[in-house]
């Protein structure tokens, strides 16, 4: 379960003095459910996604994650949850196998619990075929597996993830999307972030439109488009980001 209230988060820019990324969020996600963070590029996405998985901390605001507050208790938080960002690097010397194995054992599992954990992931993901292959020899699609893979060998009750499928070709971006589907359905839960309208259609169970760091409207993709009368969540997107920017030039 994540619970989150009132969240902040202000930098200090030189040119522009203090910025707000986000002002005022919350929501929550439950389990078995993927709740779509939806936004363009600079809505504030990421930031979020960072402060929920203790790489920032917010400047006000309270977050709760499976019952620790991530504030303060970071390292109980980062032992529950898989956070994938959309800037992962790959280890070149390291294979598949080595490199989701290296990270199994930063979480604590070995042995027999460990390889069992690592067989039931690389089905999952497809991932065998290429098990043995070096990071420097691999394609984008491999190296985005190799990300997902090791954000769940632990098998997290909470999973992040932050545009799995930007630059992957569509028949990827369908695996991606089918395992992340299987791990709703095994409970867990799950915050996805996308500006892709087609997958925020298929995964989605509830949707957050962000943009400029405020929530601009939320629920599942059939009340957000009844209450605001559009047939579809890209007439729905852009007509609630017109509007508030236009609000915003005449204040």
């Amino acid at each position: 379960m994540i619970e989150v209230s009132e969240l902040t988060k202000c930098f200090s820019d030189p040119k522009r003095g203090i910025v707000s990324a986000l002002g005022g969020v919350s929501f929550e996600v439950k389990p078995g459910e993927v709740f779509g963070l939806l936004g363009p590029n600079g809505a504030g996405k990421t930031t979020c996604l960072r402060i929920l998985s203790t790489v920032l901390r917010p400047t006000s605001g309270r977050t709760i994650i499976s019952g620790y507050d991530v504030a303060n208790y970071p390292e109980q938080v980062r032992s529950r949850i898989g956070f994938m960002s959309n800037n992962t690097g790959i280890y070149d010397r390291m294979t598949a196998w080595e490199m989701v194995e290296y990270f199994g054992r930063l979480y604590g599992l070995t042995g027999d619990k460990l390889t069992h954990r690592m067989d039931e992931v690389f089905t999952m993901l497809q991932m065998h075929e290429f098990k043995d292959i070096l990071g420097s020899k691999m394609s984008t699609g491999m190296r985005q597996k190799v990300s997902i893979a090791r954000t769940i060998v632990h098998d997290p009750p909470v999973l992040i993830f932050d545009e799995p499928t930007s630059g992957l070709d569509v028949l990827v971006a369908r695996n991606v999307i089918k395992a992340i589907t299987q791990l709703r359905d095994a409970g867990k839960s799950i915050i996805y972030s996308t500006h892709i309208m087609s997958e925020v259609e298929r995964l989605c169970d509830r949707v957050a439109v962000i943009h400029k760091g405020q929530i601009l409207a939320i629920g599942t993709r059939q009340e957000l488009c009844e209450q605001h009368g559009s047939e579809s969540m890209e007439d729905l997107f852009f007509a609630l980001i017109d509007r508030y920017d236009e609000t915003a030039v005449t204040v």
